[in-house]
């Protein structure tokens, strides 16, 4: 079974190299981010016509995530348990933003996941960045107490570890890599879930994210903050996993490439 996320930077700019990166890499599963669309505007017949079936979460210009599944497509959960909401800064009440949606492939309980960004340390969101991943926590928790195979893959926007950014010193005192981040990620692990740790097409380390300023990309100044988490039932039957480089490539590419995993179930 091959199962993959991608952040995508837009739906709609990216539909028609999402069809054929779909057609090319042939996942049976895919975790979507930042669809940046409502989810009755998701092209679900586009997608439709490569045999997926679609749940999408998303509520209009920001956020949005989604599962593509032709493995089977059930049990869809919309918003994580007890999910804080975010109060934008023109004062409006604090609403659960579209972050994270499950749902049931085939042998596999799978979540797609697109972690606040945090923006600044000194930053609201940065807190509300910190309760999110608590209510992660909680959901994981709970979805991994009957054992099945069970995954949460997407944009985390944390580095797990300082060699999976570039250059340390770039990130000092900056959201992605701060010790409380990390410490989230920790207990996730500790909740039962492992780090599928993808290998590289090119150079030493599987950077997934690169800005598209200051040629980062050309150069690999990049980060890996889209991530695949699984349990053992998951994890002790995974067989490959790599970061498709290629997809990040040409005219109209995402800032992120694509994380494919295959997992005998």
């Amino acid at each position: 079974m091959r199962i993959a996320t991608w952040n995508v930077n837009s739906i709609g700019a990216r539909r028609s190299r999402l069809v054929d990166w779909l057609s090319a890499a042939s996942p049976d599963v895919v975790c979507l981010q930042e669809l940046k669309c409502a989810a009755e505007n998701f092209p679900t017949d586009a997608v439709a016509e490569l045999g997926y079936e679609v749940a999408a979460h998303g509520t209009g210009r920001w956020n949005g995530v989604a599962i593509l599944s032709r493995a089977g497509l059930g049990e869809v959960t919309r918003g994580l348990r007890d999910e804080p909401g975010y109060a934008a800064e023109d004062g409006t009440d604090p609403v659960p933003e579209p972050r994270a949606v499950g749902a049931t492939c085939g042998p596999v309980r799978i979540w797609s996941v697109y972690v606040p960004n945090g923006r600044d340390v000194e930053h609201p969101h940065y807190t509300y960045k910190l309760r999110w991943l608590e209510a992660l926590r909680a959901t994981a928790t709970a979805e991994l107490a009957d054992g099945r195979p069970f995954a949460v893959l997407g944009d985390f926007n944390i580095a797990p570890a300082d060699e999976d950014v570039w250059d340390t010193a770039e990130f000092e005192q900056t959201t992605h890599t701060t010790e409380a981040e990390r410490k989230a990620l920790a207990m996730l692990r500790e909740a039962g879930l492992e780090d599928i740790v993808p290998r590289p097409l090119k150079y030493d380390r599987p950077f997934t994210y690169w800005d598209y300023r200051g040629l980062a990309f050309p150069k690999n100044k990049g980060i890996r903050i889209d991530l695949a988490y699984g349990n053992a039932a998951v994890t002790t039957r995974v067989t490959d996993a790599y970061v498709d480089r290629e997809e990040r490539k040409g005219k109209g590419a995402s800032d992120h490439a694509p994380v494919v995993v295959d997992v005998d179930l």
